[in-house]
């Protein structure tokens, strides 16, 4: 019995140092990879409970999407700074994580129909539209909720392992449509309904408003 208090006071101790420990300033650099992109960033610890954590992410990317029955190639190109307030409110590795991507976010389409096809409620033929080209730029400020673990500034090791999942959202996307090589690429009408199609491809892309985040990445504290 005579153990149990020895036993106590050194669960305490180790706890108080844990705590001491992870109470200190320091910085993190870091690598990271993701539907982000692949990216680096830095953080700042300010105390036992929150870190400031700001990233740079690049993301490239091509597909085939298929918008309002026309067969597109779109590229993405995401480039965005990231601005966070990481809380451990265990004071440990699990994390909740807070903030916004700043930056440009656009992704552009291509096709060229070789058949006919339905633009803005009226039937064209490959001739006459020739080649689309398209924007789908998304807003600028995209705010950003998540939950992960970074043990970063919670082990004795200088480096760490950080693991996050969560969402990014922003405001219905701006899709702009032009006709290039076509017989009726300049004529009025024509670019009128090609107005009507942006904002049906518009209404598609909504979904590109909400975009999922999931990442990990590799720290060394200095």
């Amino acid at each position: 019995m005579r153990l149990i208090p020895f036993a106590a006071a050194a669960l305490l101790l180790s706890a108080g140092s844990a705590m001491a420990q992870s109470s200190e300033p320091g910085v993190a650099v870091g690598a990271t990879v993701g539907t982000p992109g692949s990216g680096l960033d830095v953080q700042v610890k300010i105390g036992p409970i929150f870190t400031l954590r700001g990233s740079l992410d690049r993301l490239g990317h091509s597909a085939d999407k298929r918008y309002d029955g026309i067969d597109y190639n779109a590229d993405i190109a995401f480039d965005t700074l990231g601005a966070f307030v990481d809380m451990h409110p265990l004071a440990n590795g699990l994390m909740i994580s807070g903030g916004a991507y700043l930056g440009s976010r656009d992704v552009a389409l291509t096709a060229t129909p070789t058949g006919p096809v339905d633009i803005g409620g009226q039937t064209y033929t490959p001739g006459q539209v020739g080649t689309l080209n398209g924007t789908v730029k998304l807003a600028d400020i995209a705010p950003f909720v998540g939950i992960g673990w970074d043990d970063t500034f919670y082990r004795q090791s200088r480096w760490g392992f950080r693991a996050i999942a969560g969402v990014a959202w922003s405001d219905k996307p701006e899709v702009a449509l032009t006709s290039t090589g076509g017989s009726l690429s300049n004529d009025a009408t024509f670019r009128a309904r090609l107005r009507d199609e942006s904002r049906n491809i518009t209404d598609e892309a909504e979904g590109y408003g909400l975009f999922p985040v999931i990442q990990v990445g590799l720290n060394y504290k200095f």
